[in-house]
């Protein structure tokens, strides 16, 4: 396993240096086809300096700092603090804003809390890549939910948010009512699946690609985070029409405008190709009420990957959503929002 470890870890880097190579050489083609188109990109962008008020609006809940064992971190929280907690994890690029729906609709029945993960938005940004680790990510989920004043939750992960709810729902499963995983593969099944599926290992190339240094931030960056407005509104991929508002992407490219604001993020990447944890099969089978919700227009992700998970869950539901994208949670809530509400009724 060793071997096969530093295998993986030398061909991630290789094929991240080529993805490398042709991004330098598209940026110098550009340059050169359109030298003042490709500086007014560099040099436009927008300051912001001001919170969009979408970010204050009250019916989202009330803003709040924890400081845990090694990082302090940001949260909304909605709901009677003496409810039980649904705790929302985001994802890749995101923060706890794209849990506006959730906090909205669930905190009749429950305190919900969405977080800014550690290297995001308004949470501290620990440097280096070793600081993101899954065990330390894991970590900070573990000393979260006593420090809100709750012994367990029903814990909710979208994306790298669901990597790391199913890594906690396997290691502290006493602290988990129910695991709610939107749009993200167990982590035991997706290393096999990469490896064996092409149309995986295509959809994948950001992963290879963020392994280098400096280059992945220039890209998320530039032309004024247009890459944002692509992920989220582009025709291959993006929300619905009317999903997300102008104001919405704002929000966006305002907590990512933040001074450091997309090391941390691409520094999870970057420590998940290093990890080991990536090659663990013979993992714990989580005997907890689990719901996988699946957007099947997911750019990123196979929509072959949900019913892998089966191996190793004991009590799994899971529901396809074929017209809503990878950001699921917000490109059609109501619907996610139902599936929601009725495995947790289910489930009581």
């Amino acid at each position: 396993m060793t071997a096969e470890y530093y295998i993986q870890v030398v061909i991630a880097h290789t094929i991240g240096a080529v993805y490398g190579v042709l991004f330098v050489l598209s940026m110098v083609y550009r340059c050169i086809r359109h030298p003042f188109k490709f500086f007014n990109e560099e040099t436009n962008k927008k300051k912001r300096d001001v919170m969009p008020t979408c970010l204050n609006d009250p019916t989202l809940g009330t803003h709040g700092f924890i400081h845990l064992e090694n990082v302090k971190l940001h949260y909304v929280s909605n709901g009677d603090e003496k409810k039980p907690l649904m705790l929302l994890i985001h994802g890749f690029p995101e923060f706890w804003y794209s849990w506006r729906f959730q906090l909205r609709a669930f905190a009749k029945d429950y305190r919900v809390v969405a977080i800014d993960q550690r290297g995001y938005s308004e949470s501290e940004k620990p440097e280096g890549y070793k600081s993101y680790s899954l065990d330390k990510l894991v970590g900070d989920i573990k000393q979260l939910i006593p420090a809100l004043g709750h012994r367990s939750a029903v814990v909710v992960g979208h994306d790298w948010g669901g990597a790391i709810a199913w890594s906690f729902a396997m290691k502290h499963q006493d602290m988990v009512e129910k695991l709610i995983v939107l749009n993200c593969p167990h982590p035991s099944t997706f290393r096999a699946h990469l490896r064996k599926s092409f149309d995986q290992f295509k959809k994948s190339w950001y992963m290879f690609f963020f392994q280098m240094p400096y280059l992945p931030e220039y890209m998320l960056t530039r032309d004024d985070f247009k890459s944002i407005s692509i992920m989220f509104t582009g025709r291959s991929g993006g929300v619905k029409v009317g999903s997300l508002s102008d104001d919405d992407v704002e929000a966006y490219k305002y907590a990512f405008s933040q001074p450091g604001g997309f090391t941390g993020p691409v520094n999870f990447y970057r420590s998940g190709m290093k990890s080991k944890n990536v090659f663990e099969t013979n993992v714990p089978k989580i005997q907890k009420p689990t719901l996988i919700v699946w957007g099947c227009q997911d750019m990123a992700l196979s929509q072959e990957l949900p019913a892998l998970a089966k191996k190793y869950v004991t009590n799994l539901t899971i529901k396809y959503i074929q017209e809503a994208s990878h950001w699921v949670q917000f490109d059609t809530p109501d619907i996610v929002n139902e599936h929601m509400r009725e495995f947790l009724e289910e489930a009581n």
